[in-house]
């Protein structure tokens, strides 16, 4: 469903409402089930604002229901695995997950378009591809091969590029380190001498700390300060180019998503656009405190060489060919994505990026005192 429709459908729905005291109270039974859900998370409830926009999402679609729609949210382990999440939502054992798409490249790497993919979309972009570039209805058309319906719910913005135990300012430093990034990301770096490993959240820390892997990228400072990175590996790069704007997403198993009341699946939408924006805008809020107190308690921060993004985004290129020549599904989404991408940063140049740089620039010189 496009977002007009959206709407209308949200306007009629409220008419409806309007007009409840001329129907029947058996109607409005039938019209608004008891229906309870349960929703696996693949984050714990440790990491509170990635996690819990699954919980704001379902207390949206309580509250619209007049709590007759209630979803149970577990953390991962509860029910599955953090990386099973998907899985347990085609197969029926949920009727929901909330999860990031690129966790399933194995499945097949179209997955991670909705998500993130290196050189991407920023955040915004990312909103406005899914909302008004179709990018919802391609999405949808290819997880339904997995009995799947998703709507984004949560961004976290662009990310860092993560900690590493040691300085990297070539790619010759890139060789043979052990690496915590999963999906394309993980592609890309494998192809500099990279070895990639996909780890749940939970499970991040007591490999790097153990030394099973060398580095590890996660998120940006907020969560990074809580799982405490900076202790066994200070350096921490940016920027994460393999997430300019990673998105999350509700996942609905197709049957019982279709099976709902036509008002419970415009409140399950609603509350996952909602979601959506209650993140980006908690970790804009708590992101620029939390750098400063990993700096305060040793973290370095590190820009990749130019020497090393050049050769990432050269890599990236080789990938996206590669995928393109044999993946007909990967290439018609990549097709829709980089189109936009490319009139996209053409009227960023002029709007965000001259703005942003001139009040860097202003605090820089230590102007920003209004």
């Amino acid at each position: 469903m496009d977002r007009r429709s959206f709407l209308r459908k949200g306007a009629l729905g409220g008419a409806a409402a309007a007009a409840g005291s001329a129907l029947a109270a058996p109607a409005i039974a039938q019209e608004s089930p008891e229906v309870t859900w349960r929703l696996t998370s693949s984050f714990p409830k440790s990491l509170d604002t990635i996690y819990g926009a699954a919980e704001t999402m379902a207390d949206f679609v309580k509250g619209a229901t007049g709590g007759k729609f209630n979803i149970q949210v577990f953390a991962a382990g509860e029910i599955v695995p953090g990386l099973q999440a998907l899985d347990a939502v085609s197969n029926g054992t949920v009727e929901a997950c909330h999860t990031a798409s690129y966790y399933y490249w194995g499945k097949d790497p179209t997955f991670a378009f909705a998500t993130a993919v290196p050189f991407g979309l920023n955040a915004r972009m990312q909103n406005a591809w899914f909302y008004y570039g179709g990018g919802n209805d391609l999405m949808n058309e290819f997880y339904a091969n997995y009995g799947i319906t998703a709507y984004p719910c949560g961004n976290t913005g662009a990310q860092m590029g993560g900690w590493f135990r040691k300085e990297i300012n070539t790619v010759e430093d890139l060789k043979g380190i052990k690496m915590r990034i999963g999906g394309f990301g993980g592609k890309v770096m494998e192809k500099l001498g990279v070895v990639p490993q996909q780890i749940a959240g939970g499970d991040i820390y007591p490999s790097l700390e153990k030394g099973t892997i060398d580095a590890t990228e996660w998120v940006g400072p907020y969560d990074d300060e809580k799982l405490g990175f900076y202790k066994v590996a200070p350096y921490y790069y940016y920027p994460g180019w393999w997430e300019g704007g990673a998105c999350l997403h509700a996942m609905f198993n197709k049957k019982a998503y279709e099976g709902l009341p036509e008002a419970y699946q415009i409140a399950l939408q609603a509350a996952s656009q909602a979601a959506n924006c209650d993140m980006m805008a908690s970790y804009d809020q708590k992101n620029p405190t939390a750098l400063k107190q990993l700096m305060s308690q040793g973290a370095q921060l590190r820009p990749f060489s130019q020497e090393i993004m050049d050769a990432c985004f050269k890599a990236a290129g080789e990938v996206y060919d590669e995928i393109n020549a044999t993946n007909p599904a990967f290439k018609k989404v990549y097709d829709s994505v980089f189109a936009f991408r490319n009139d996209a940063y053409g009227w960023w140049q002029l709007s965000e990026f001259n703005y942003d740089y001139f009040m860097m620039r202003q605090q820089a010189a230590g102007n920003l005192k209004m």
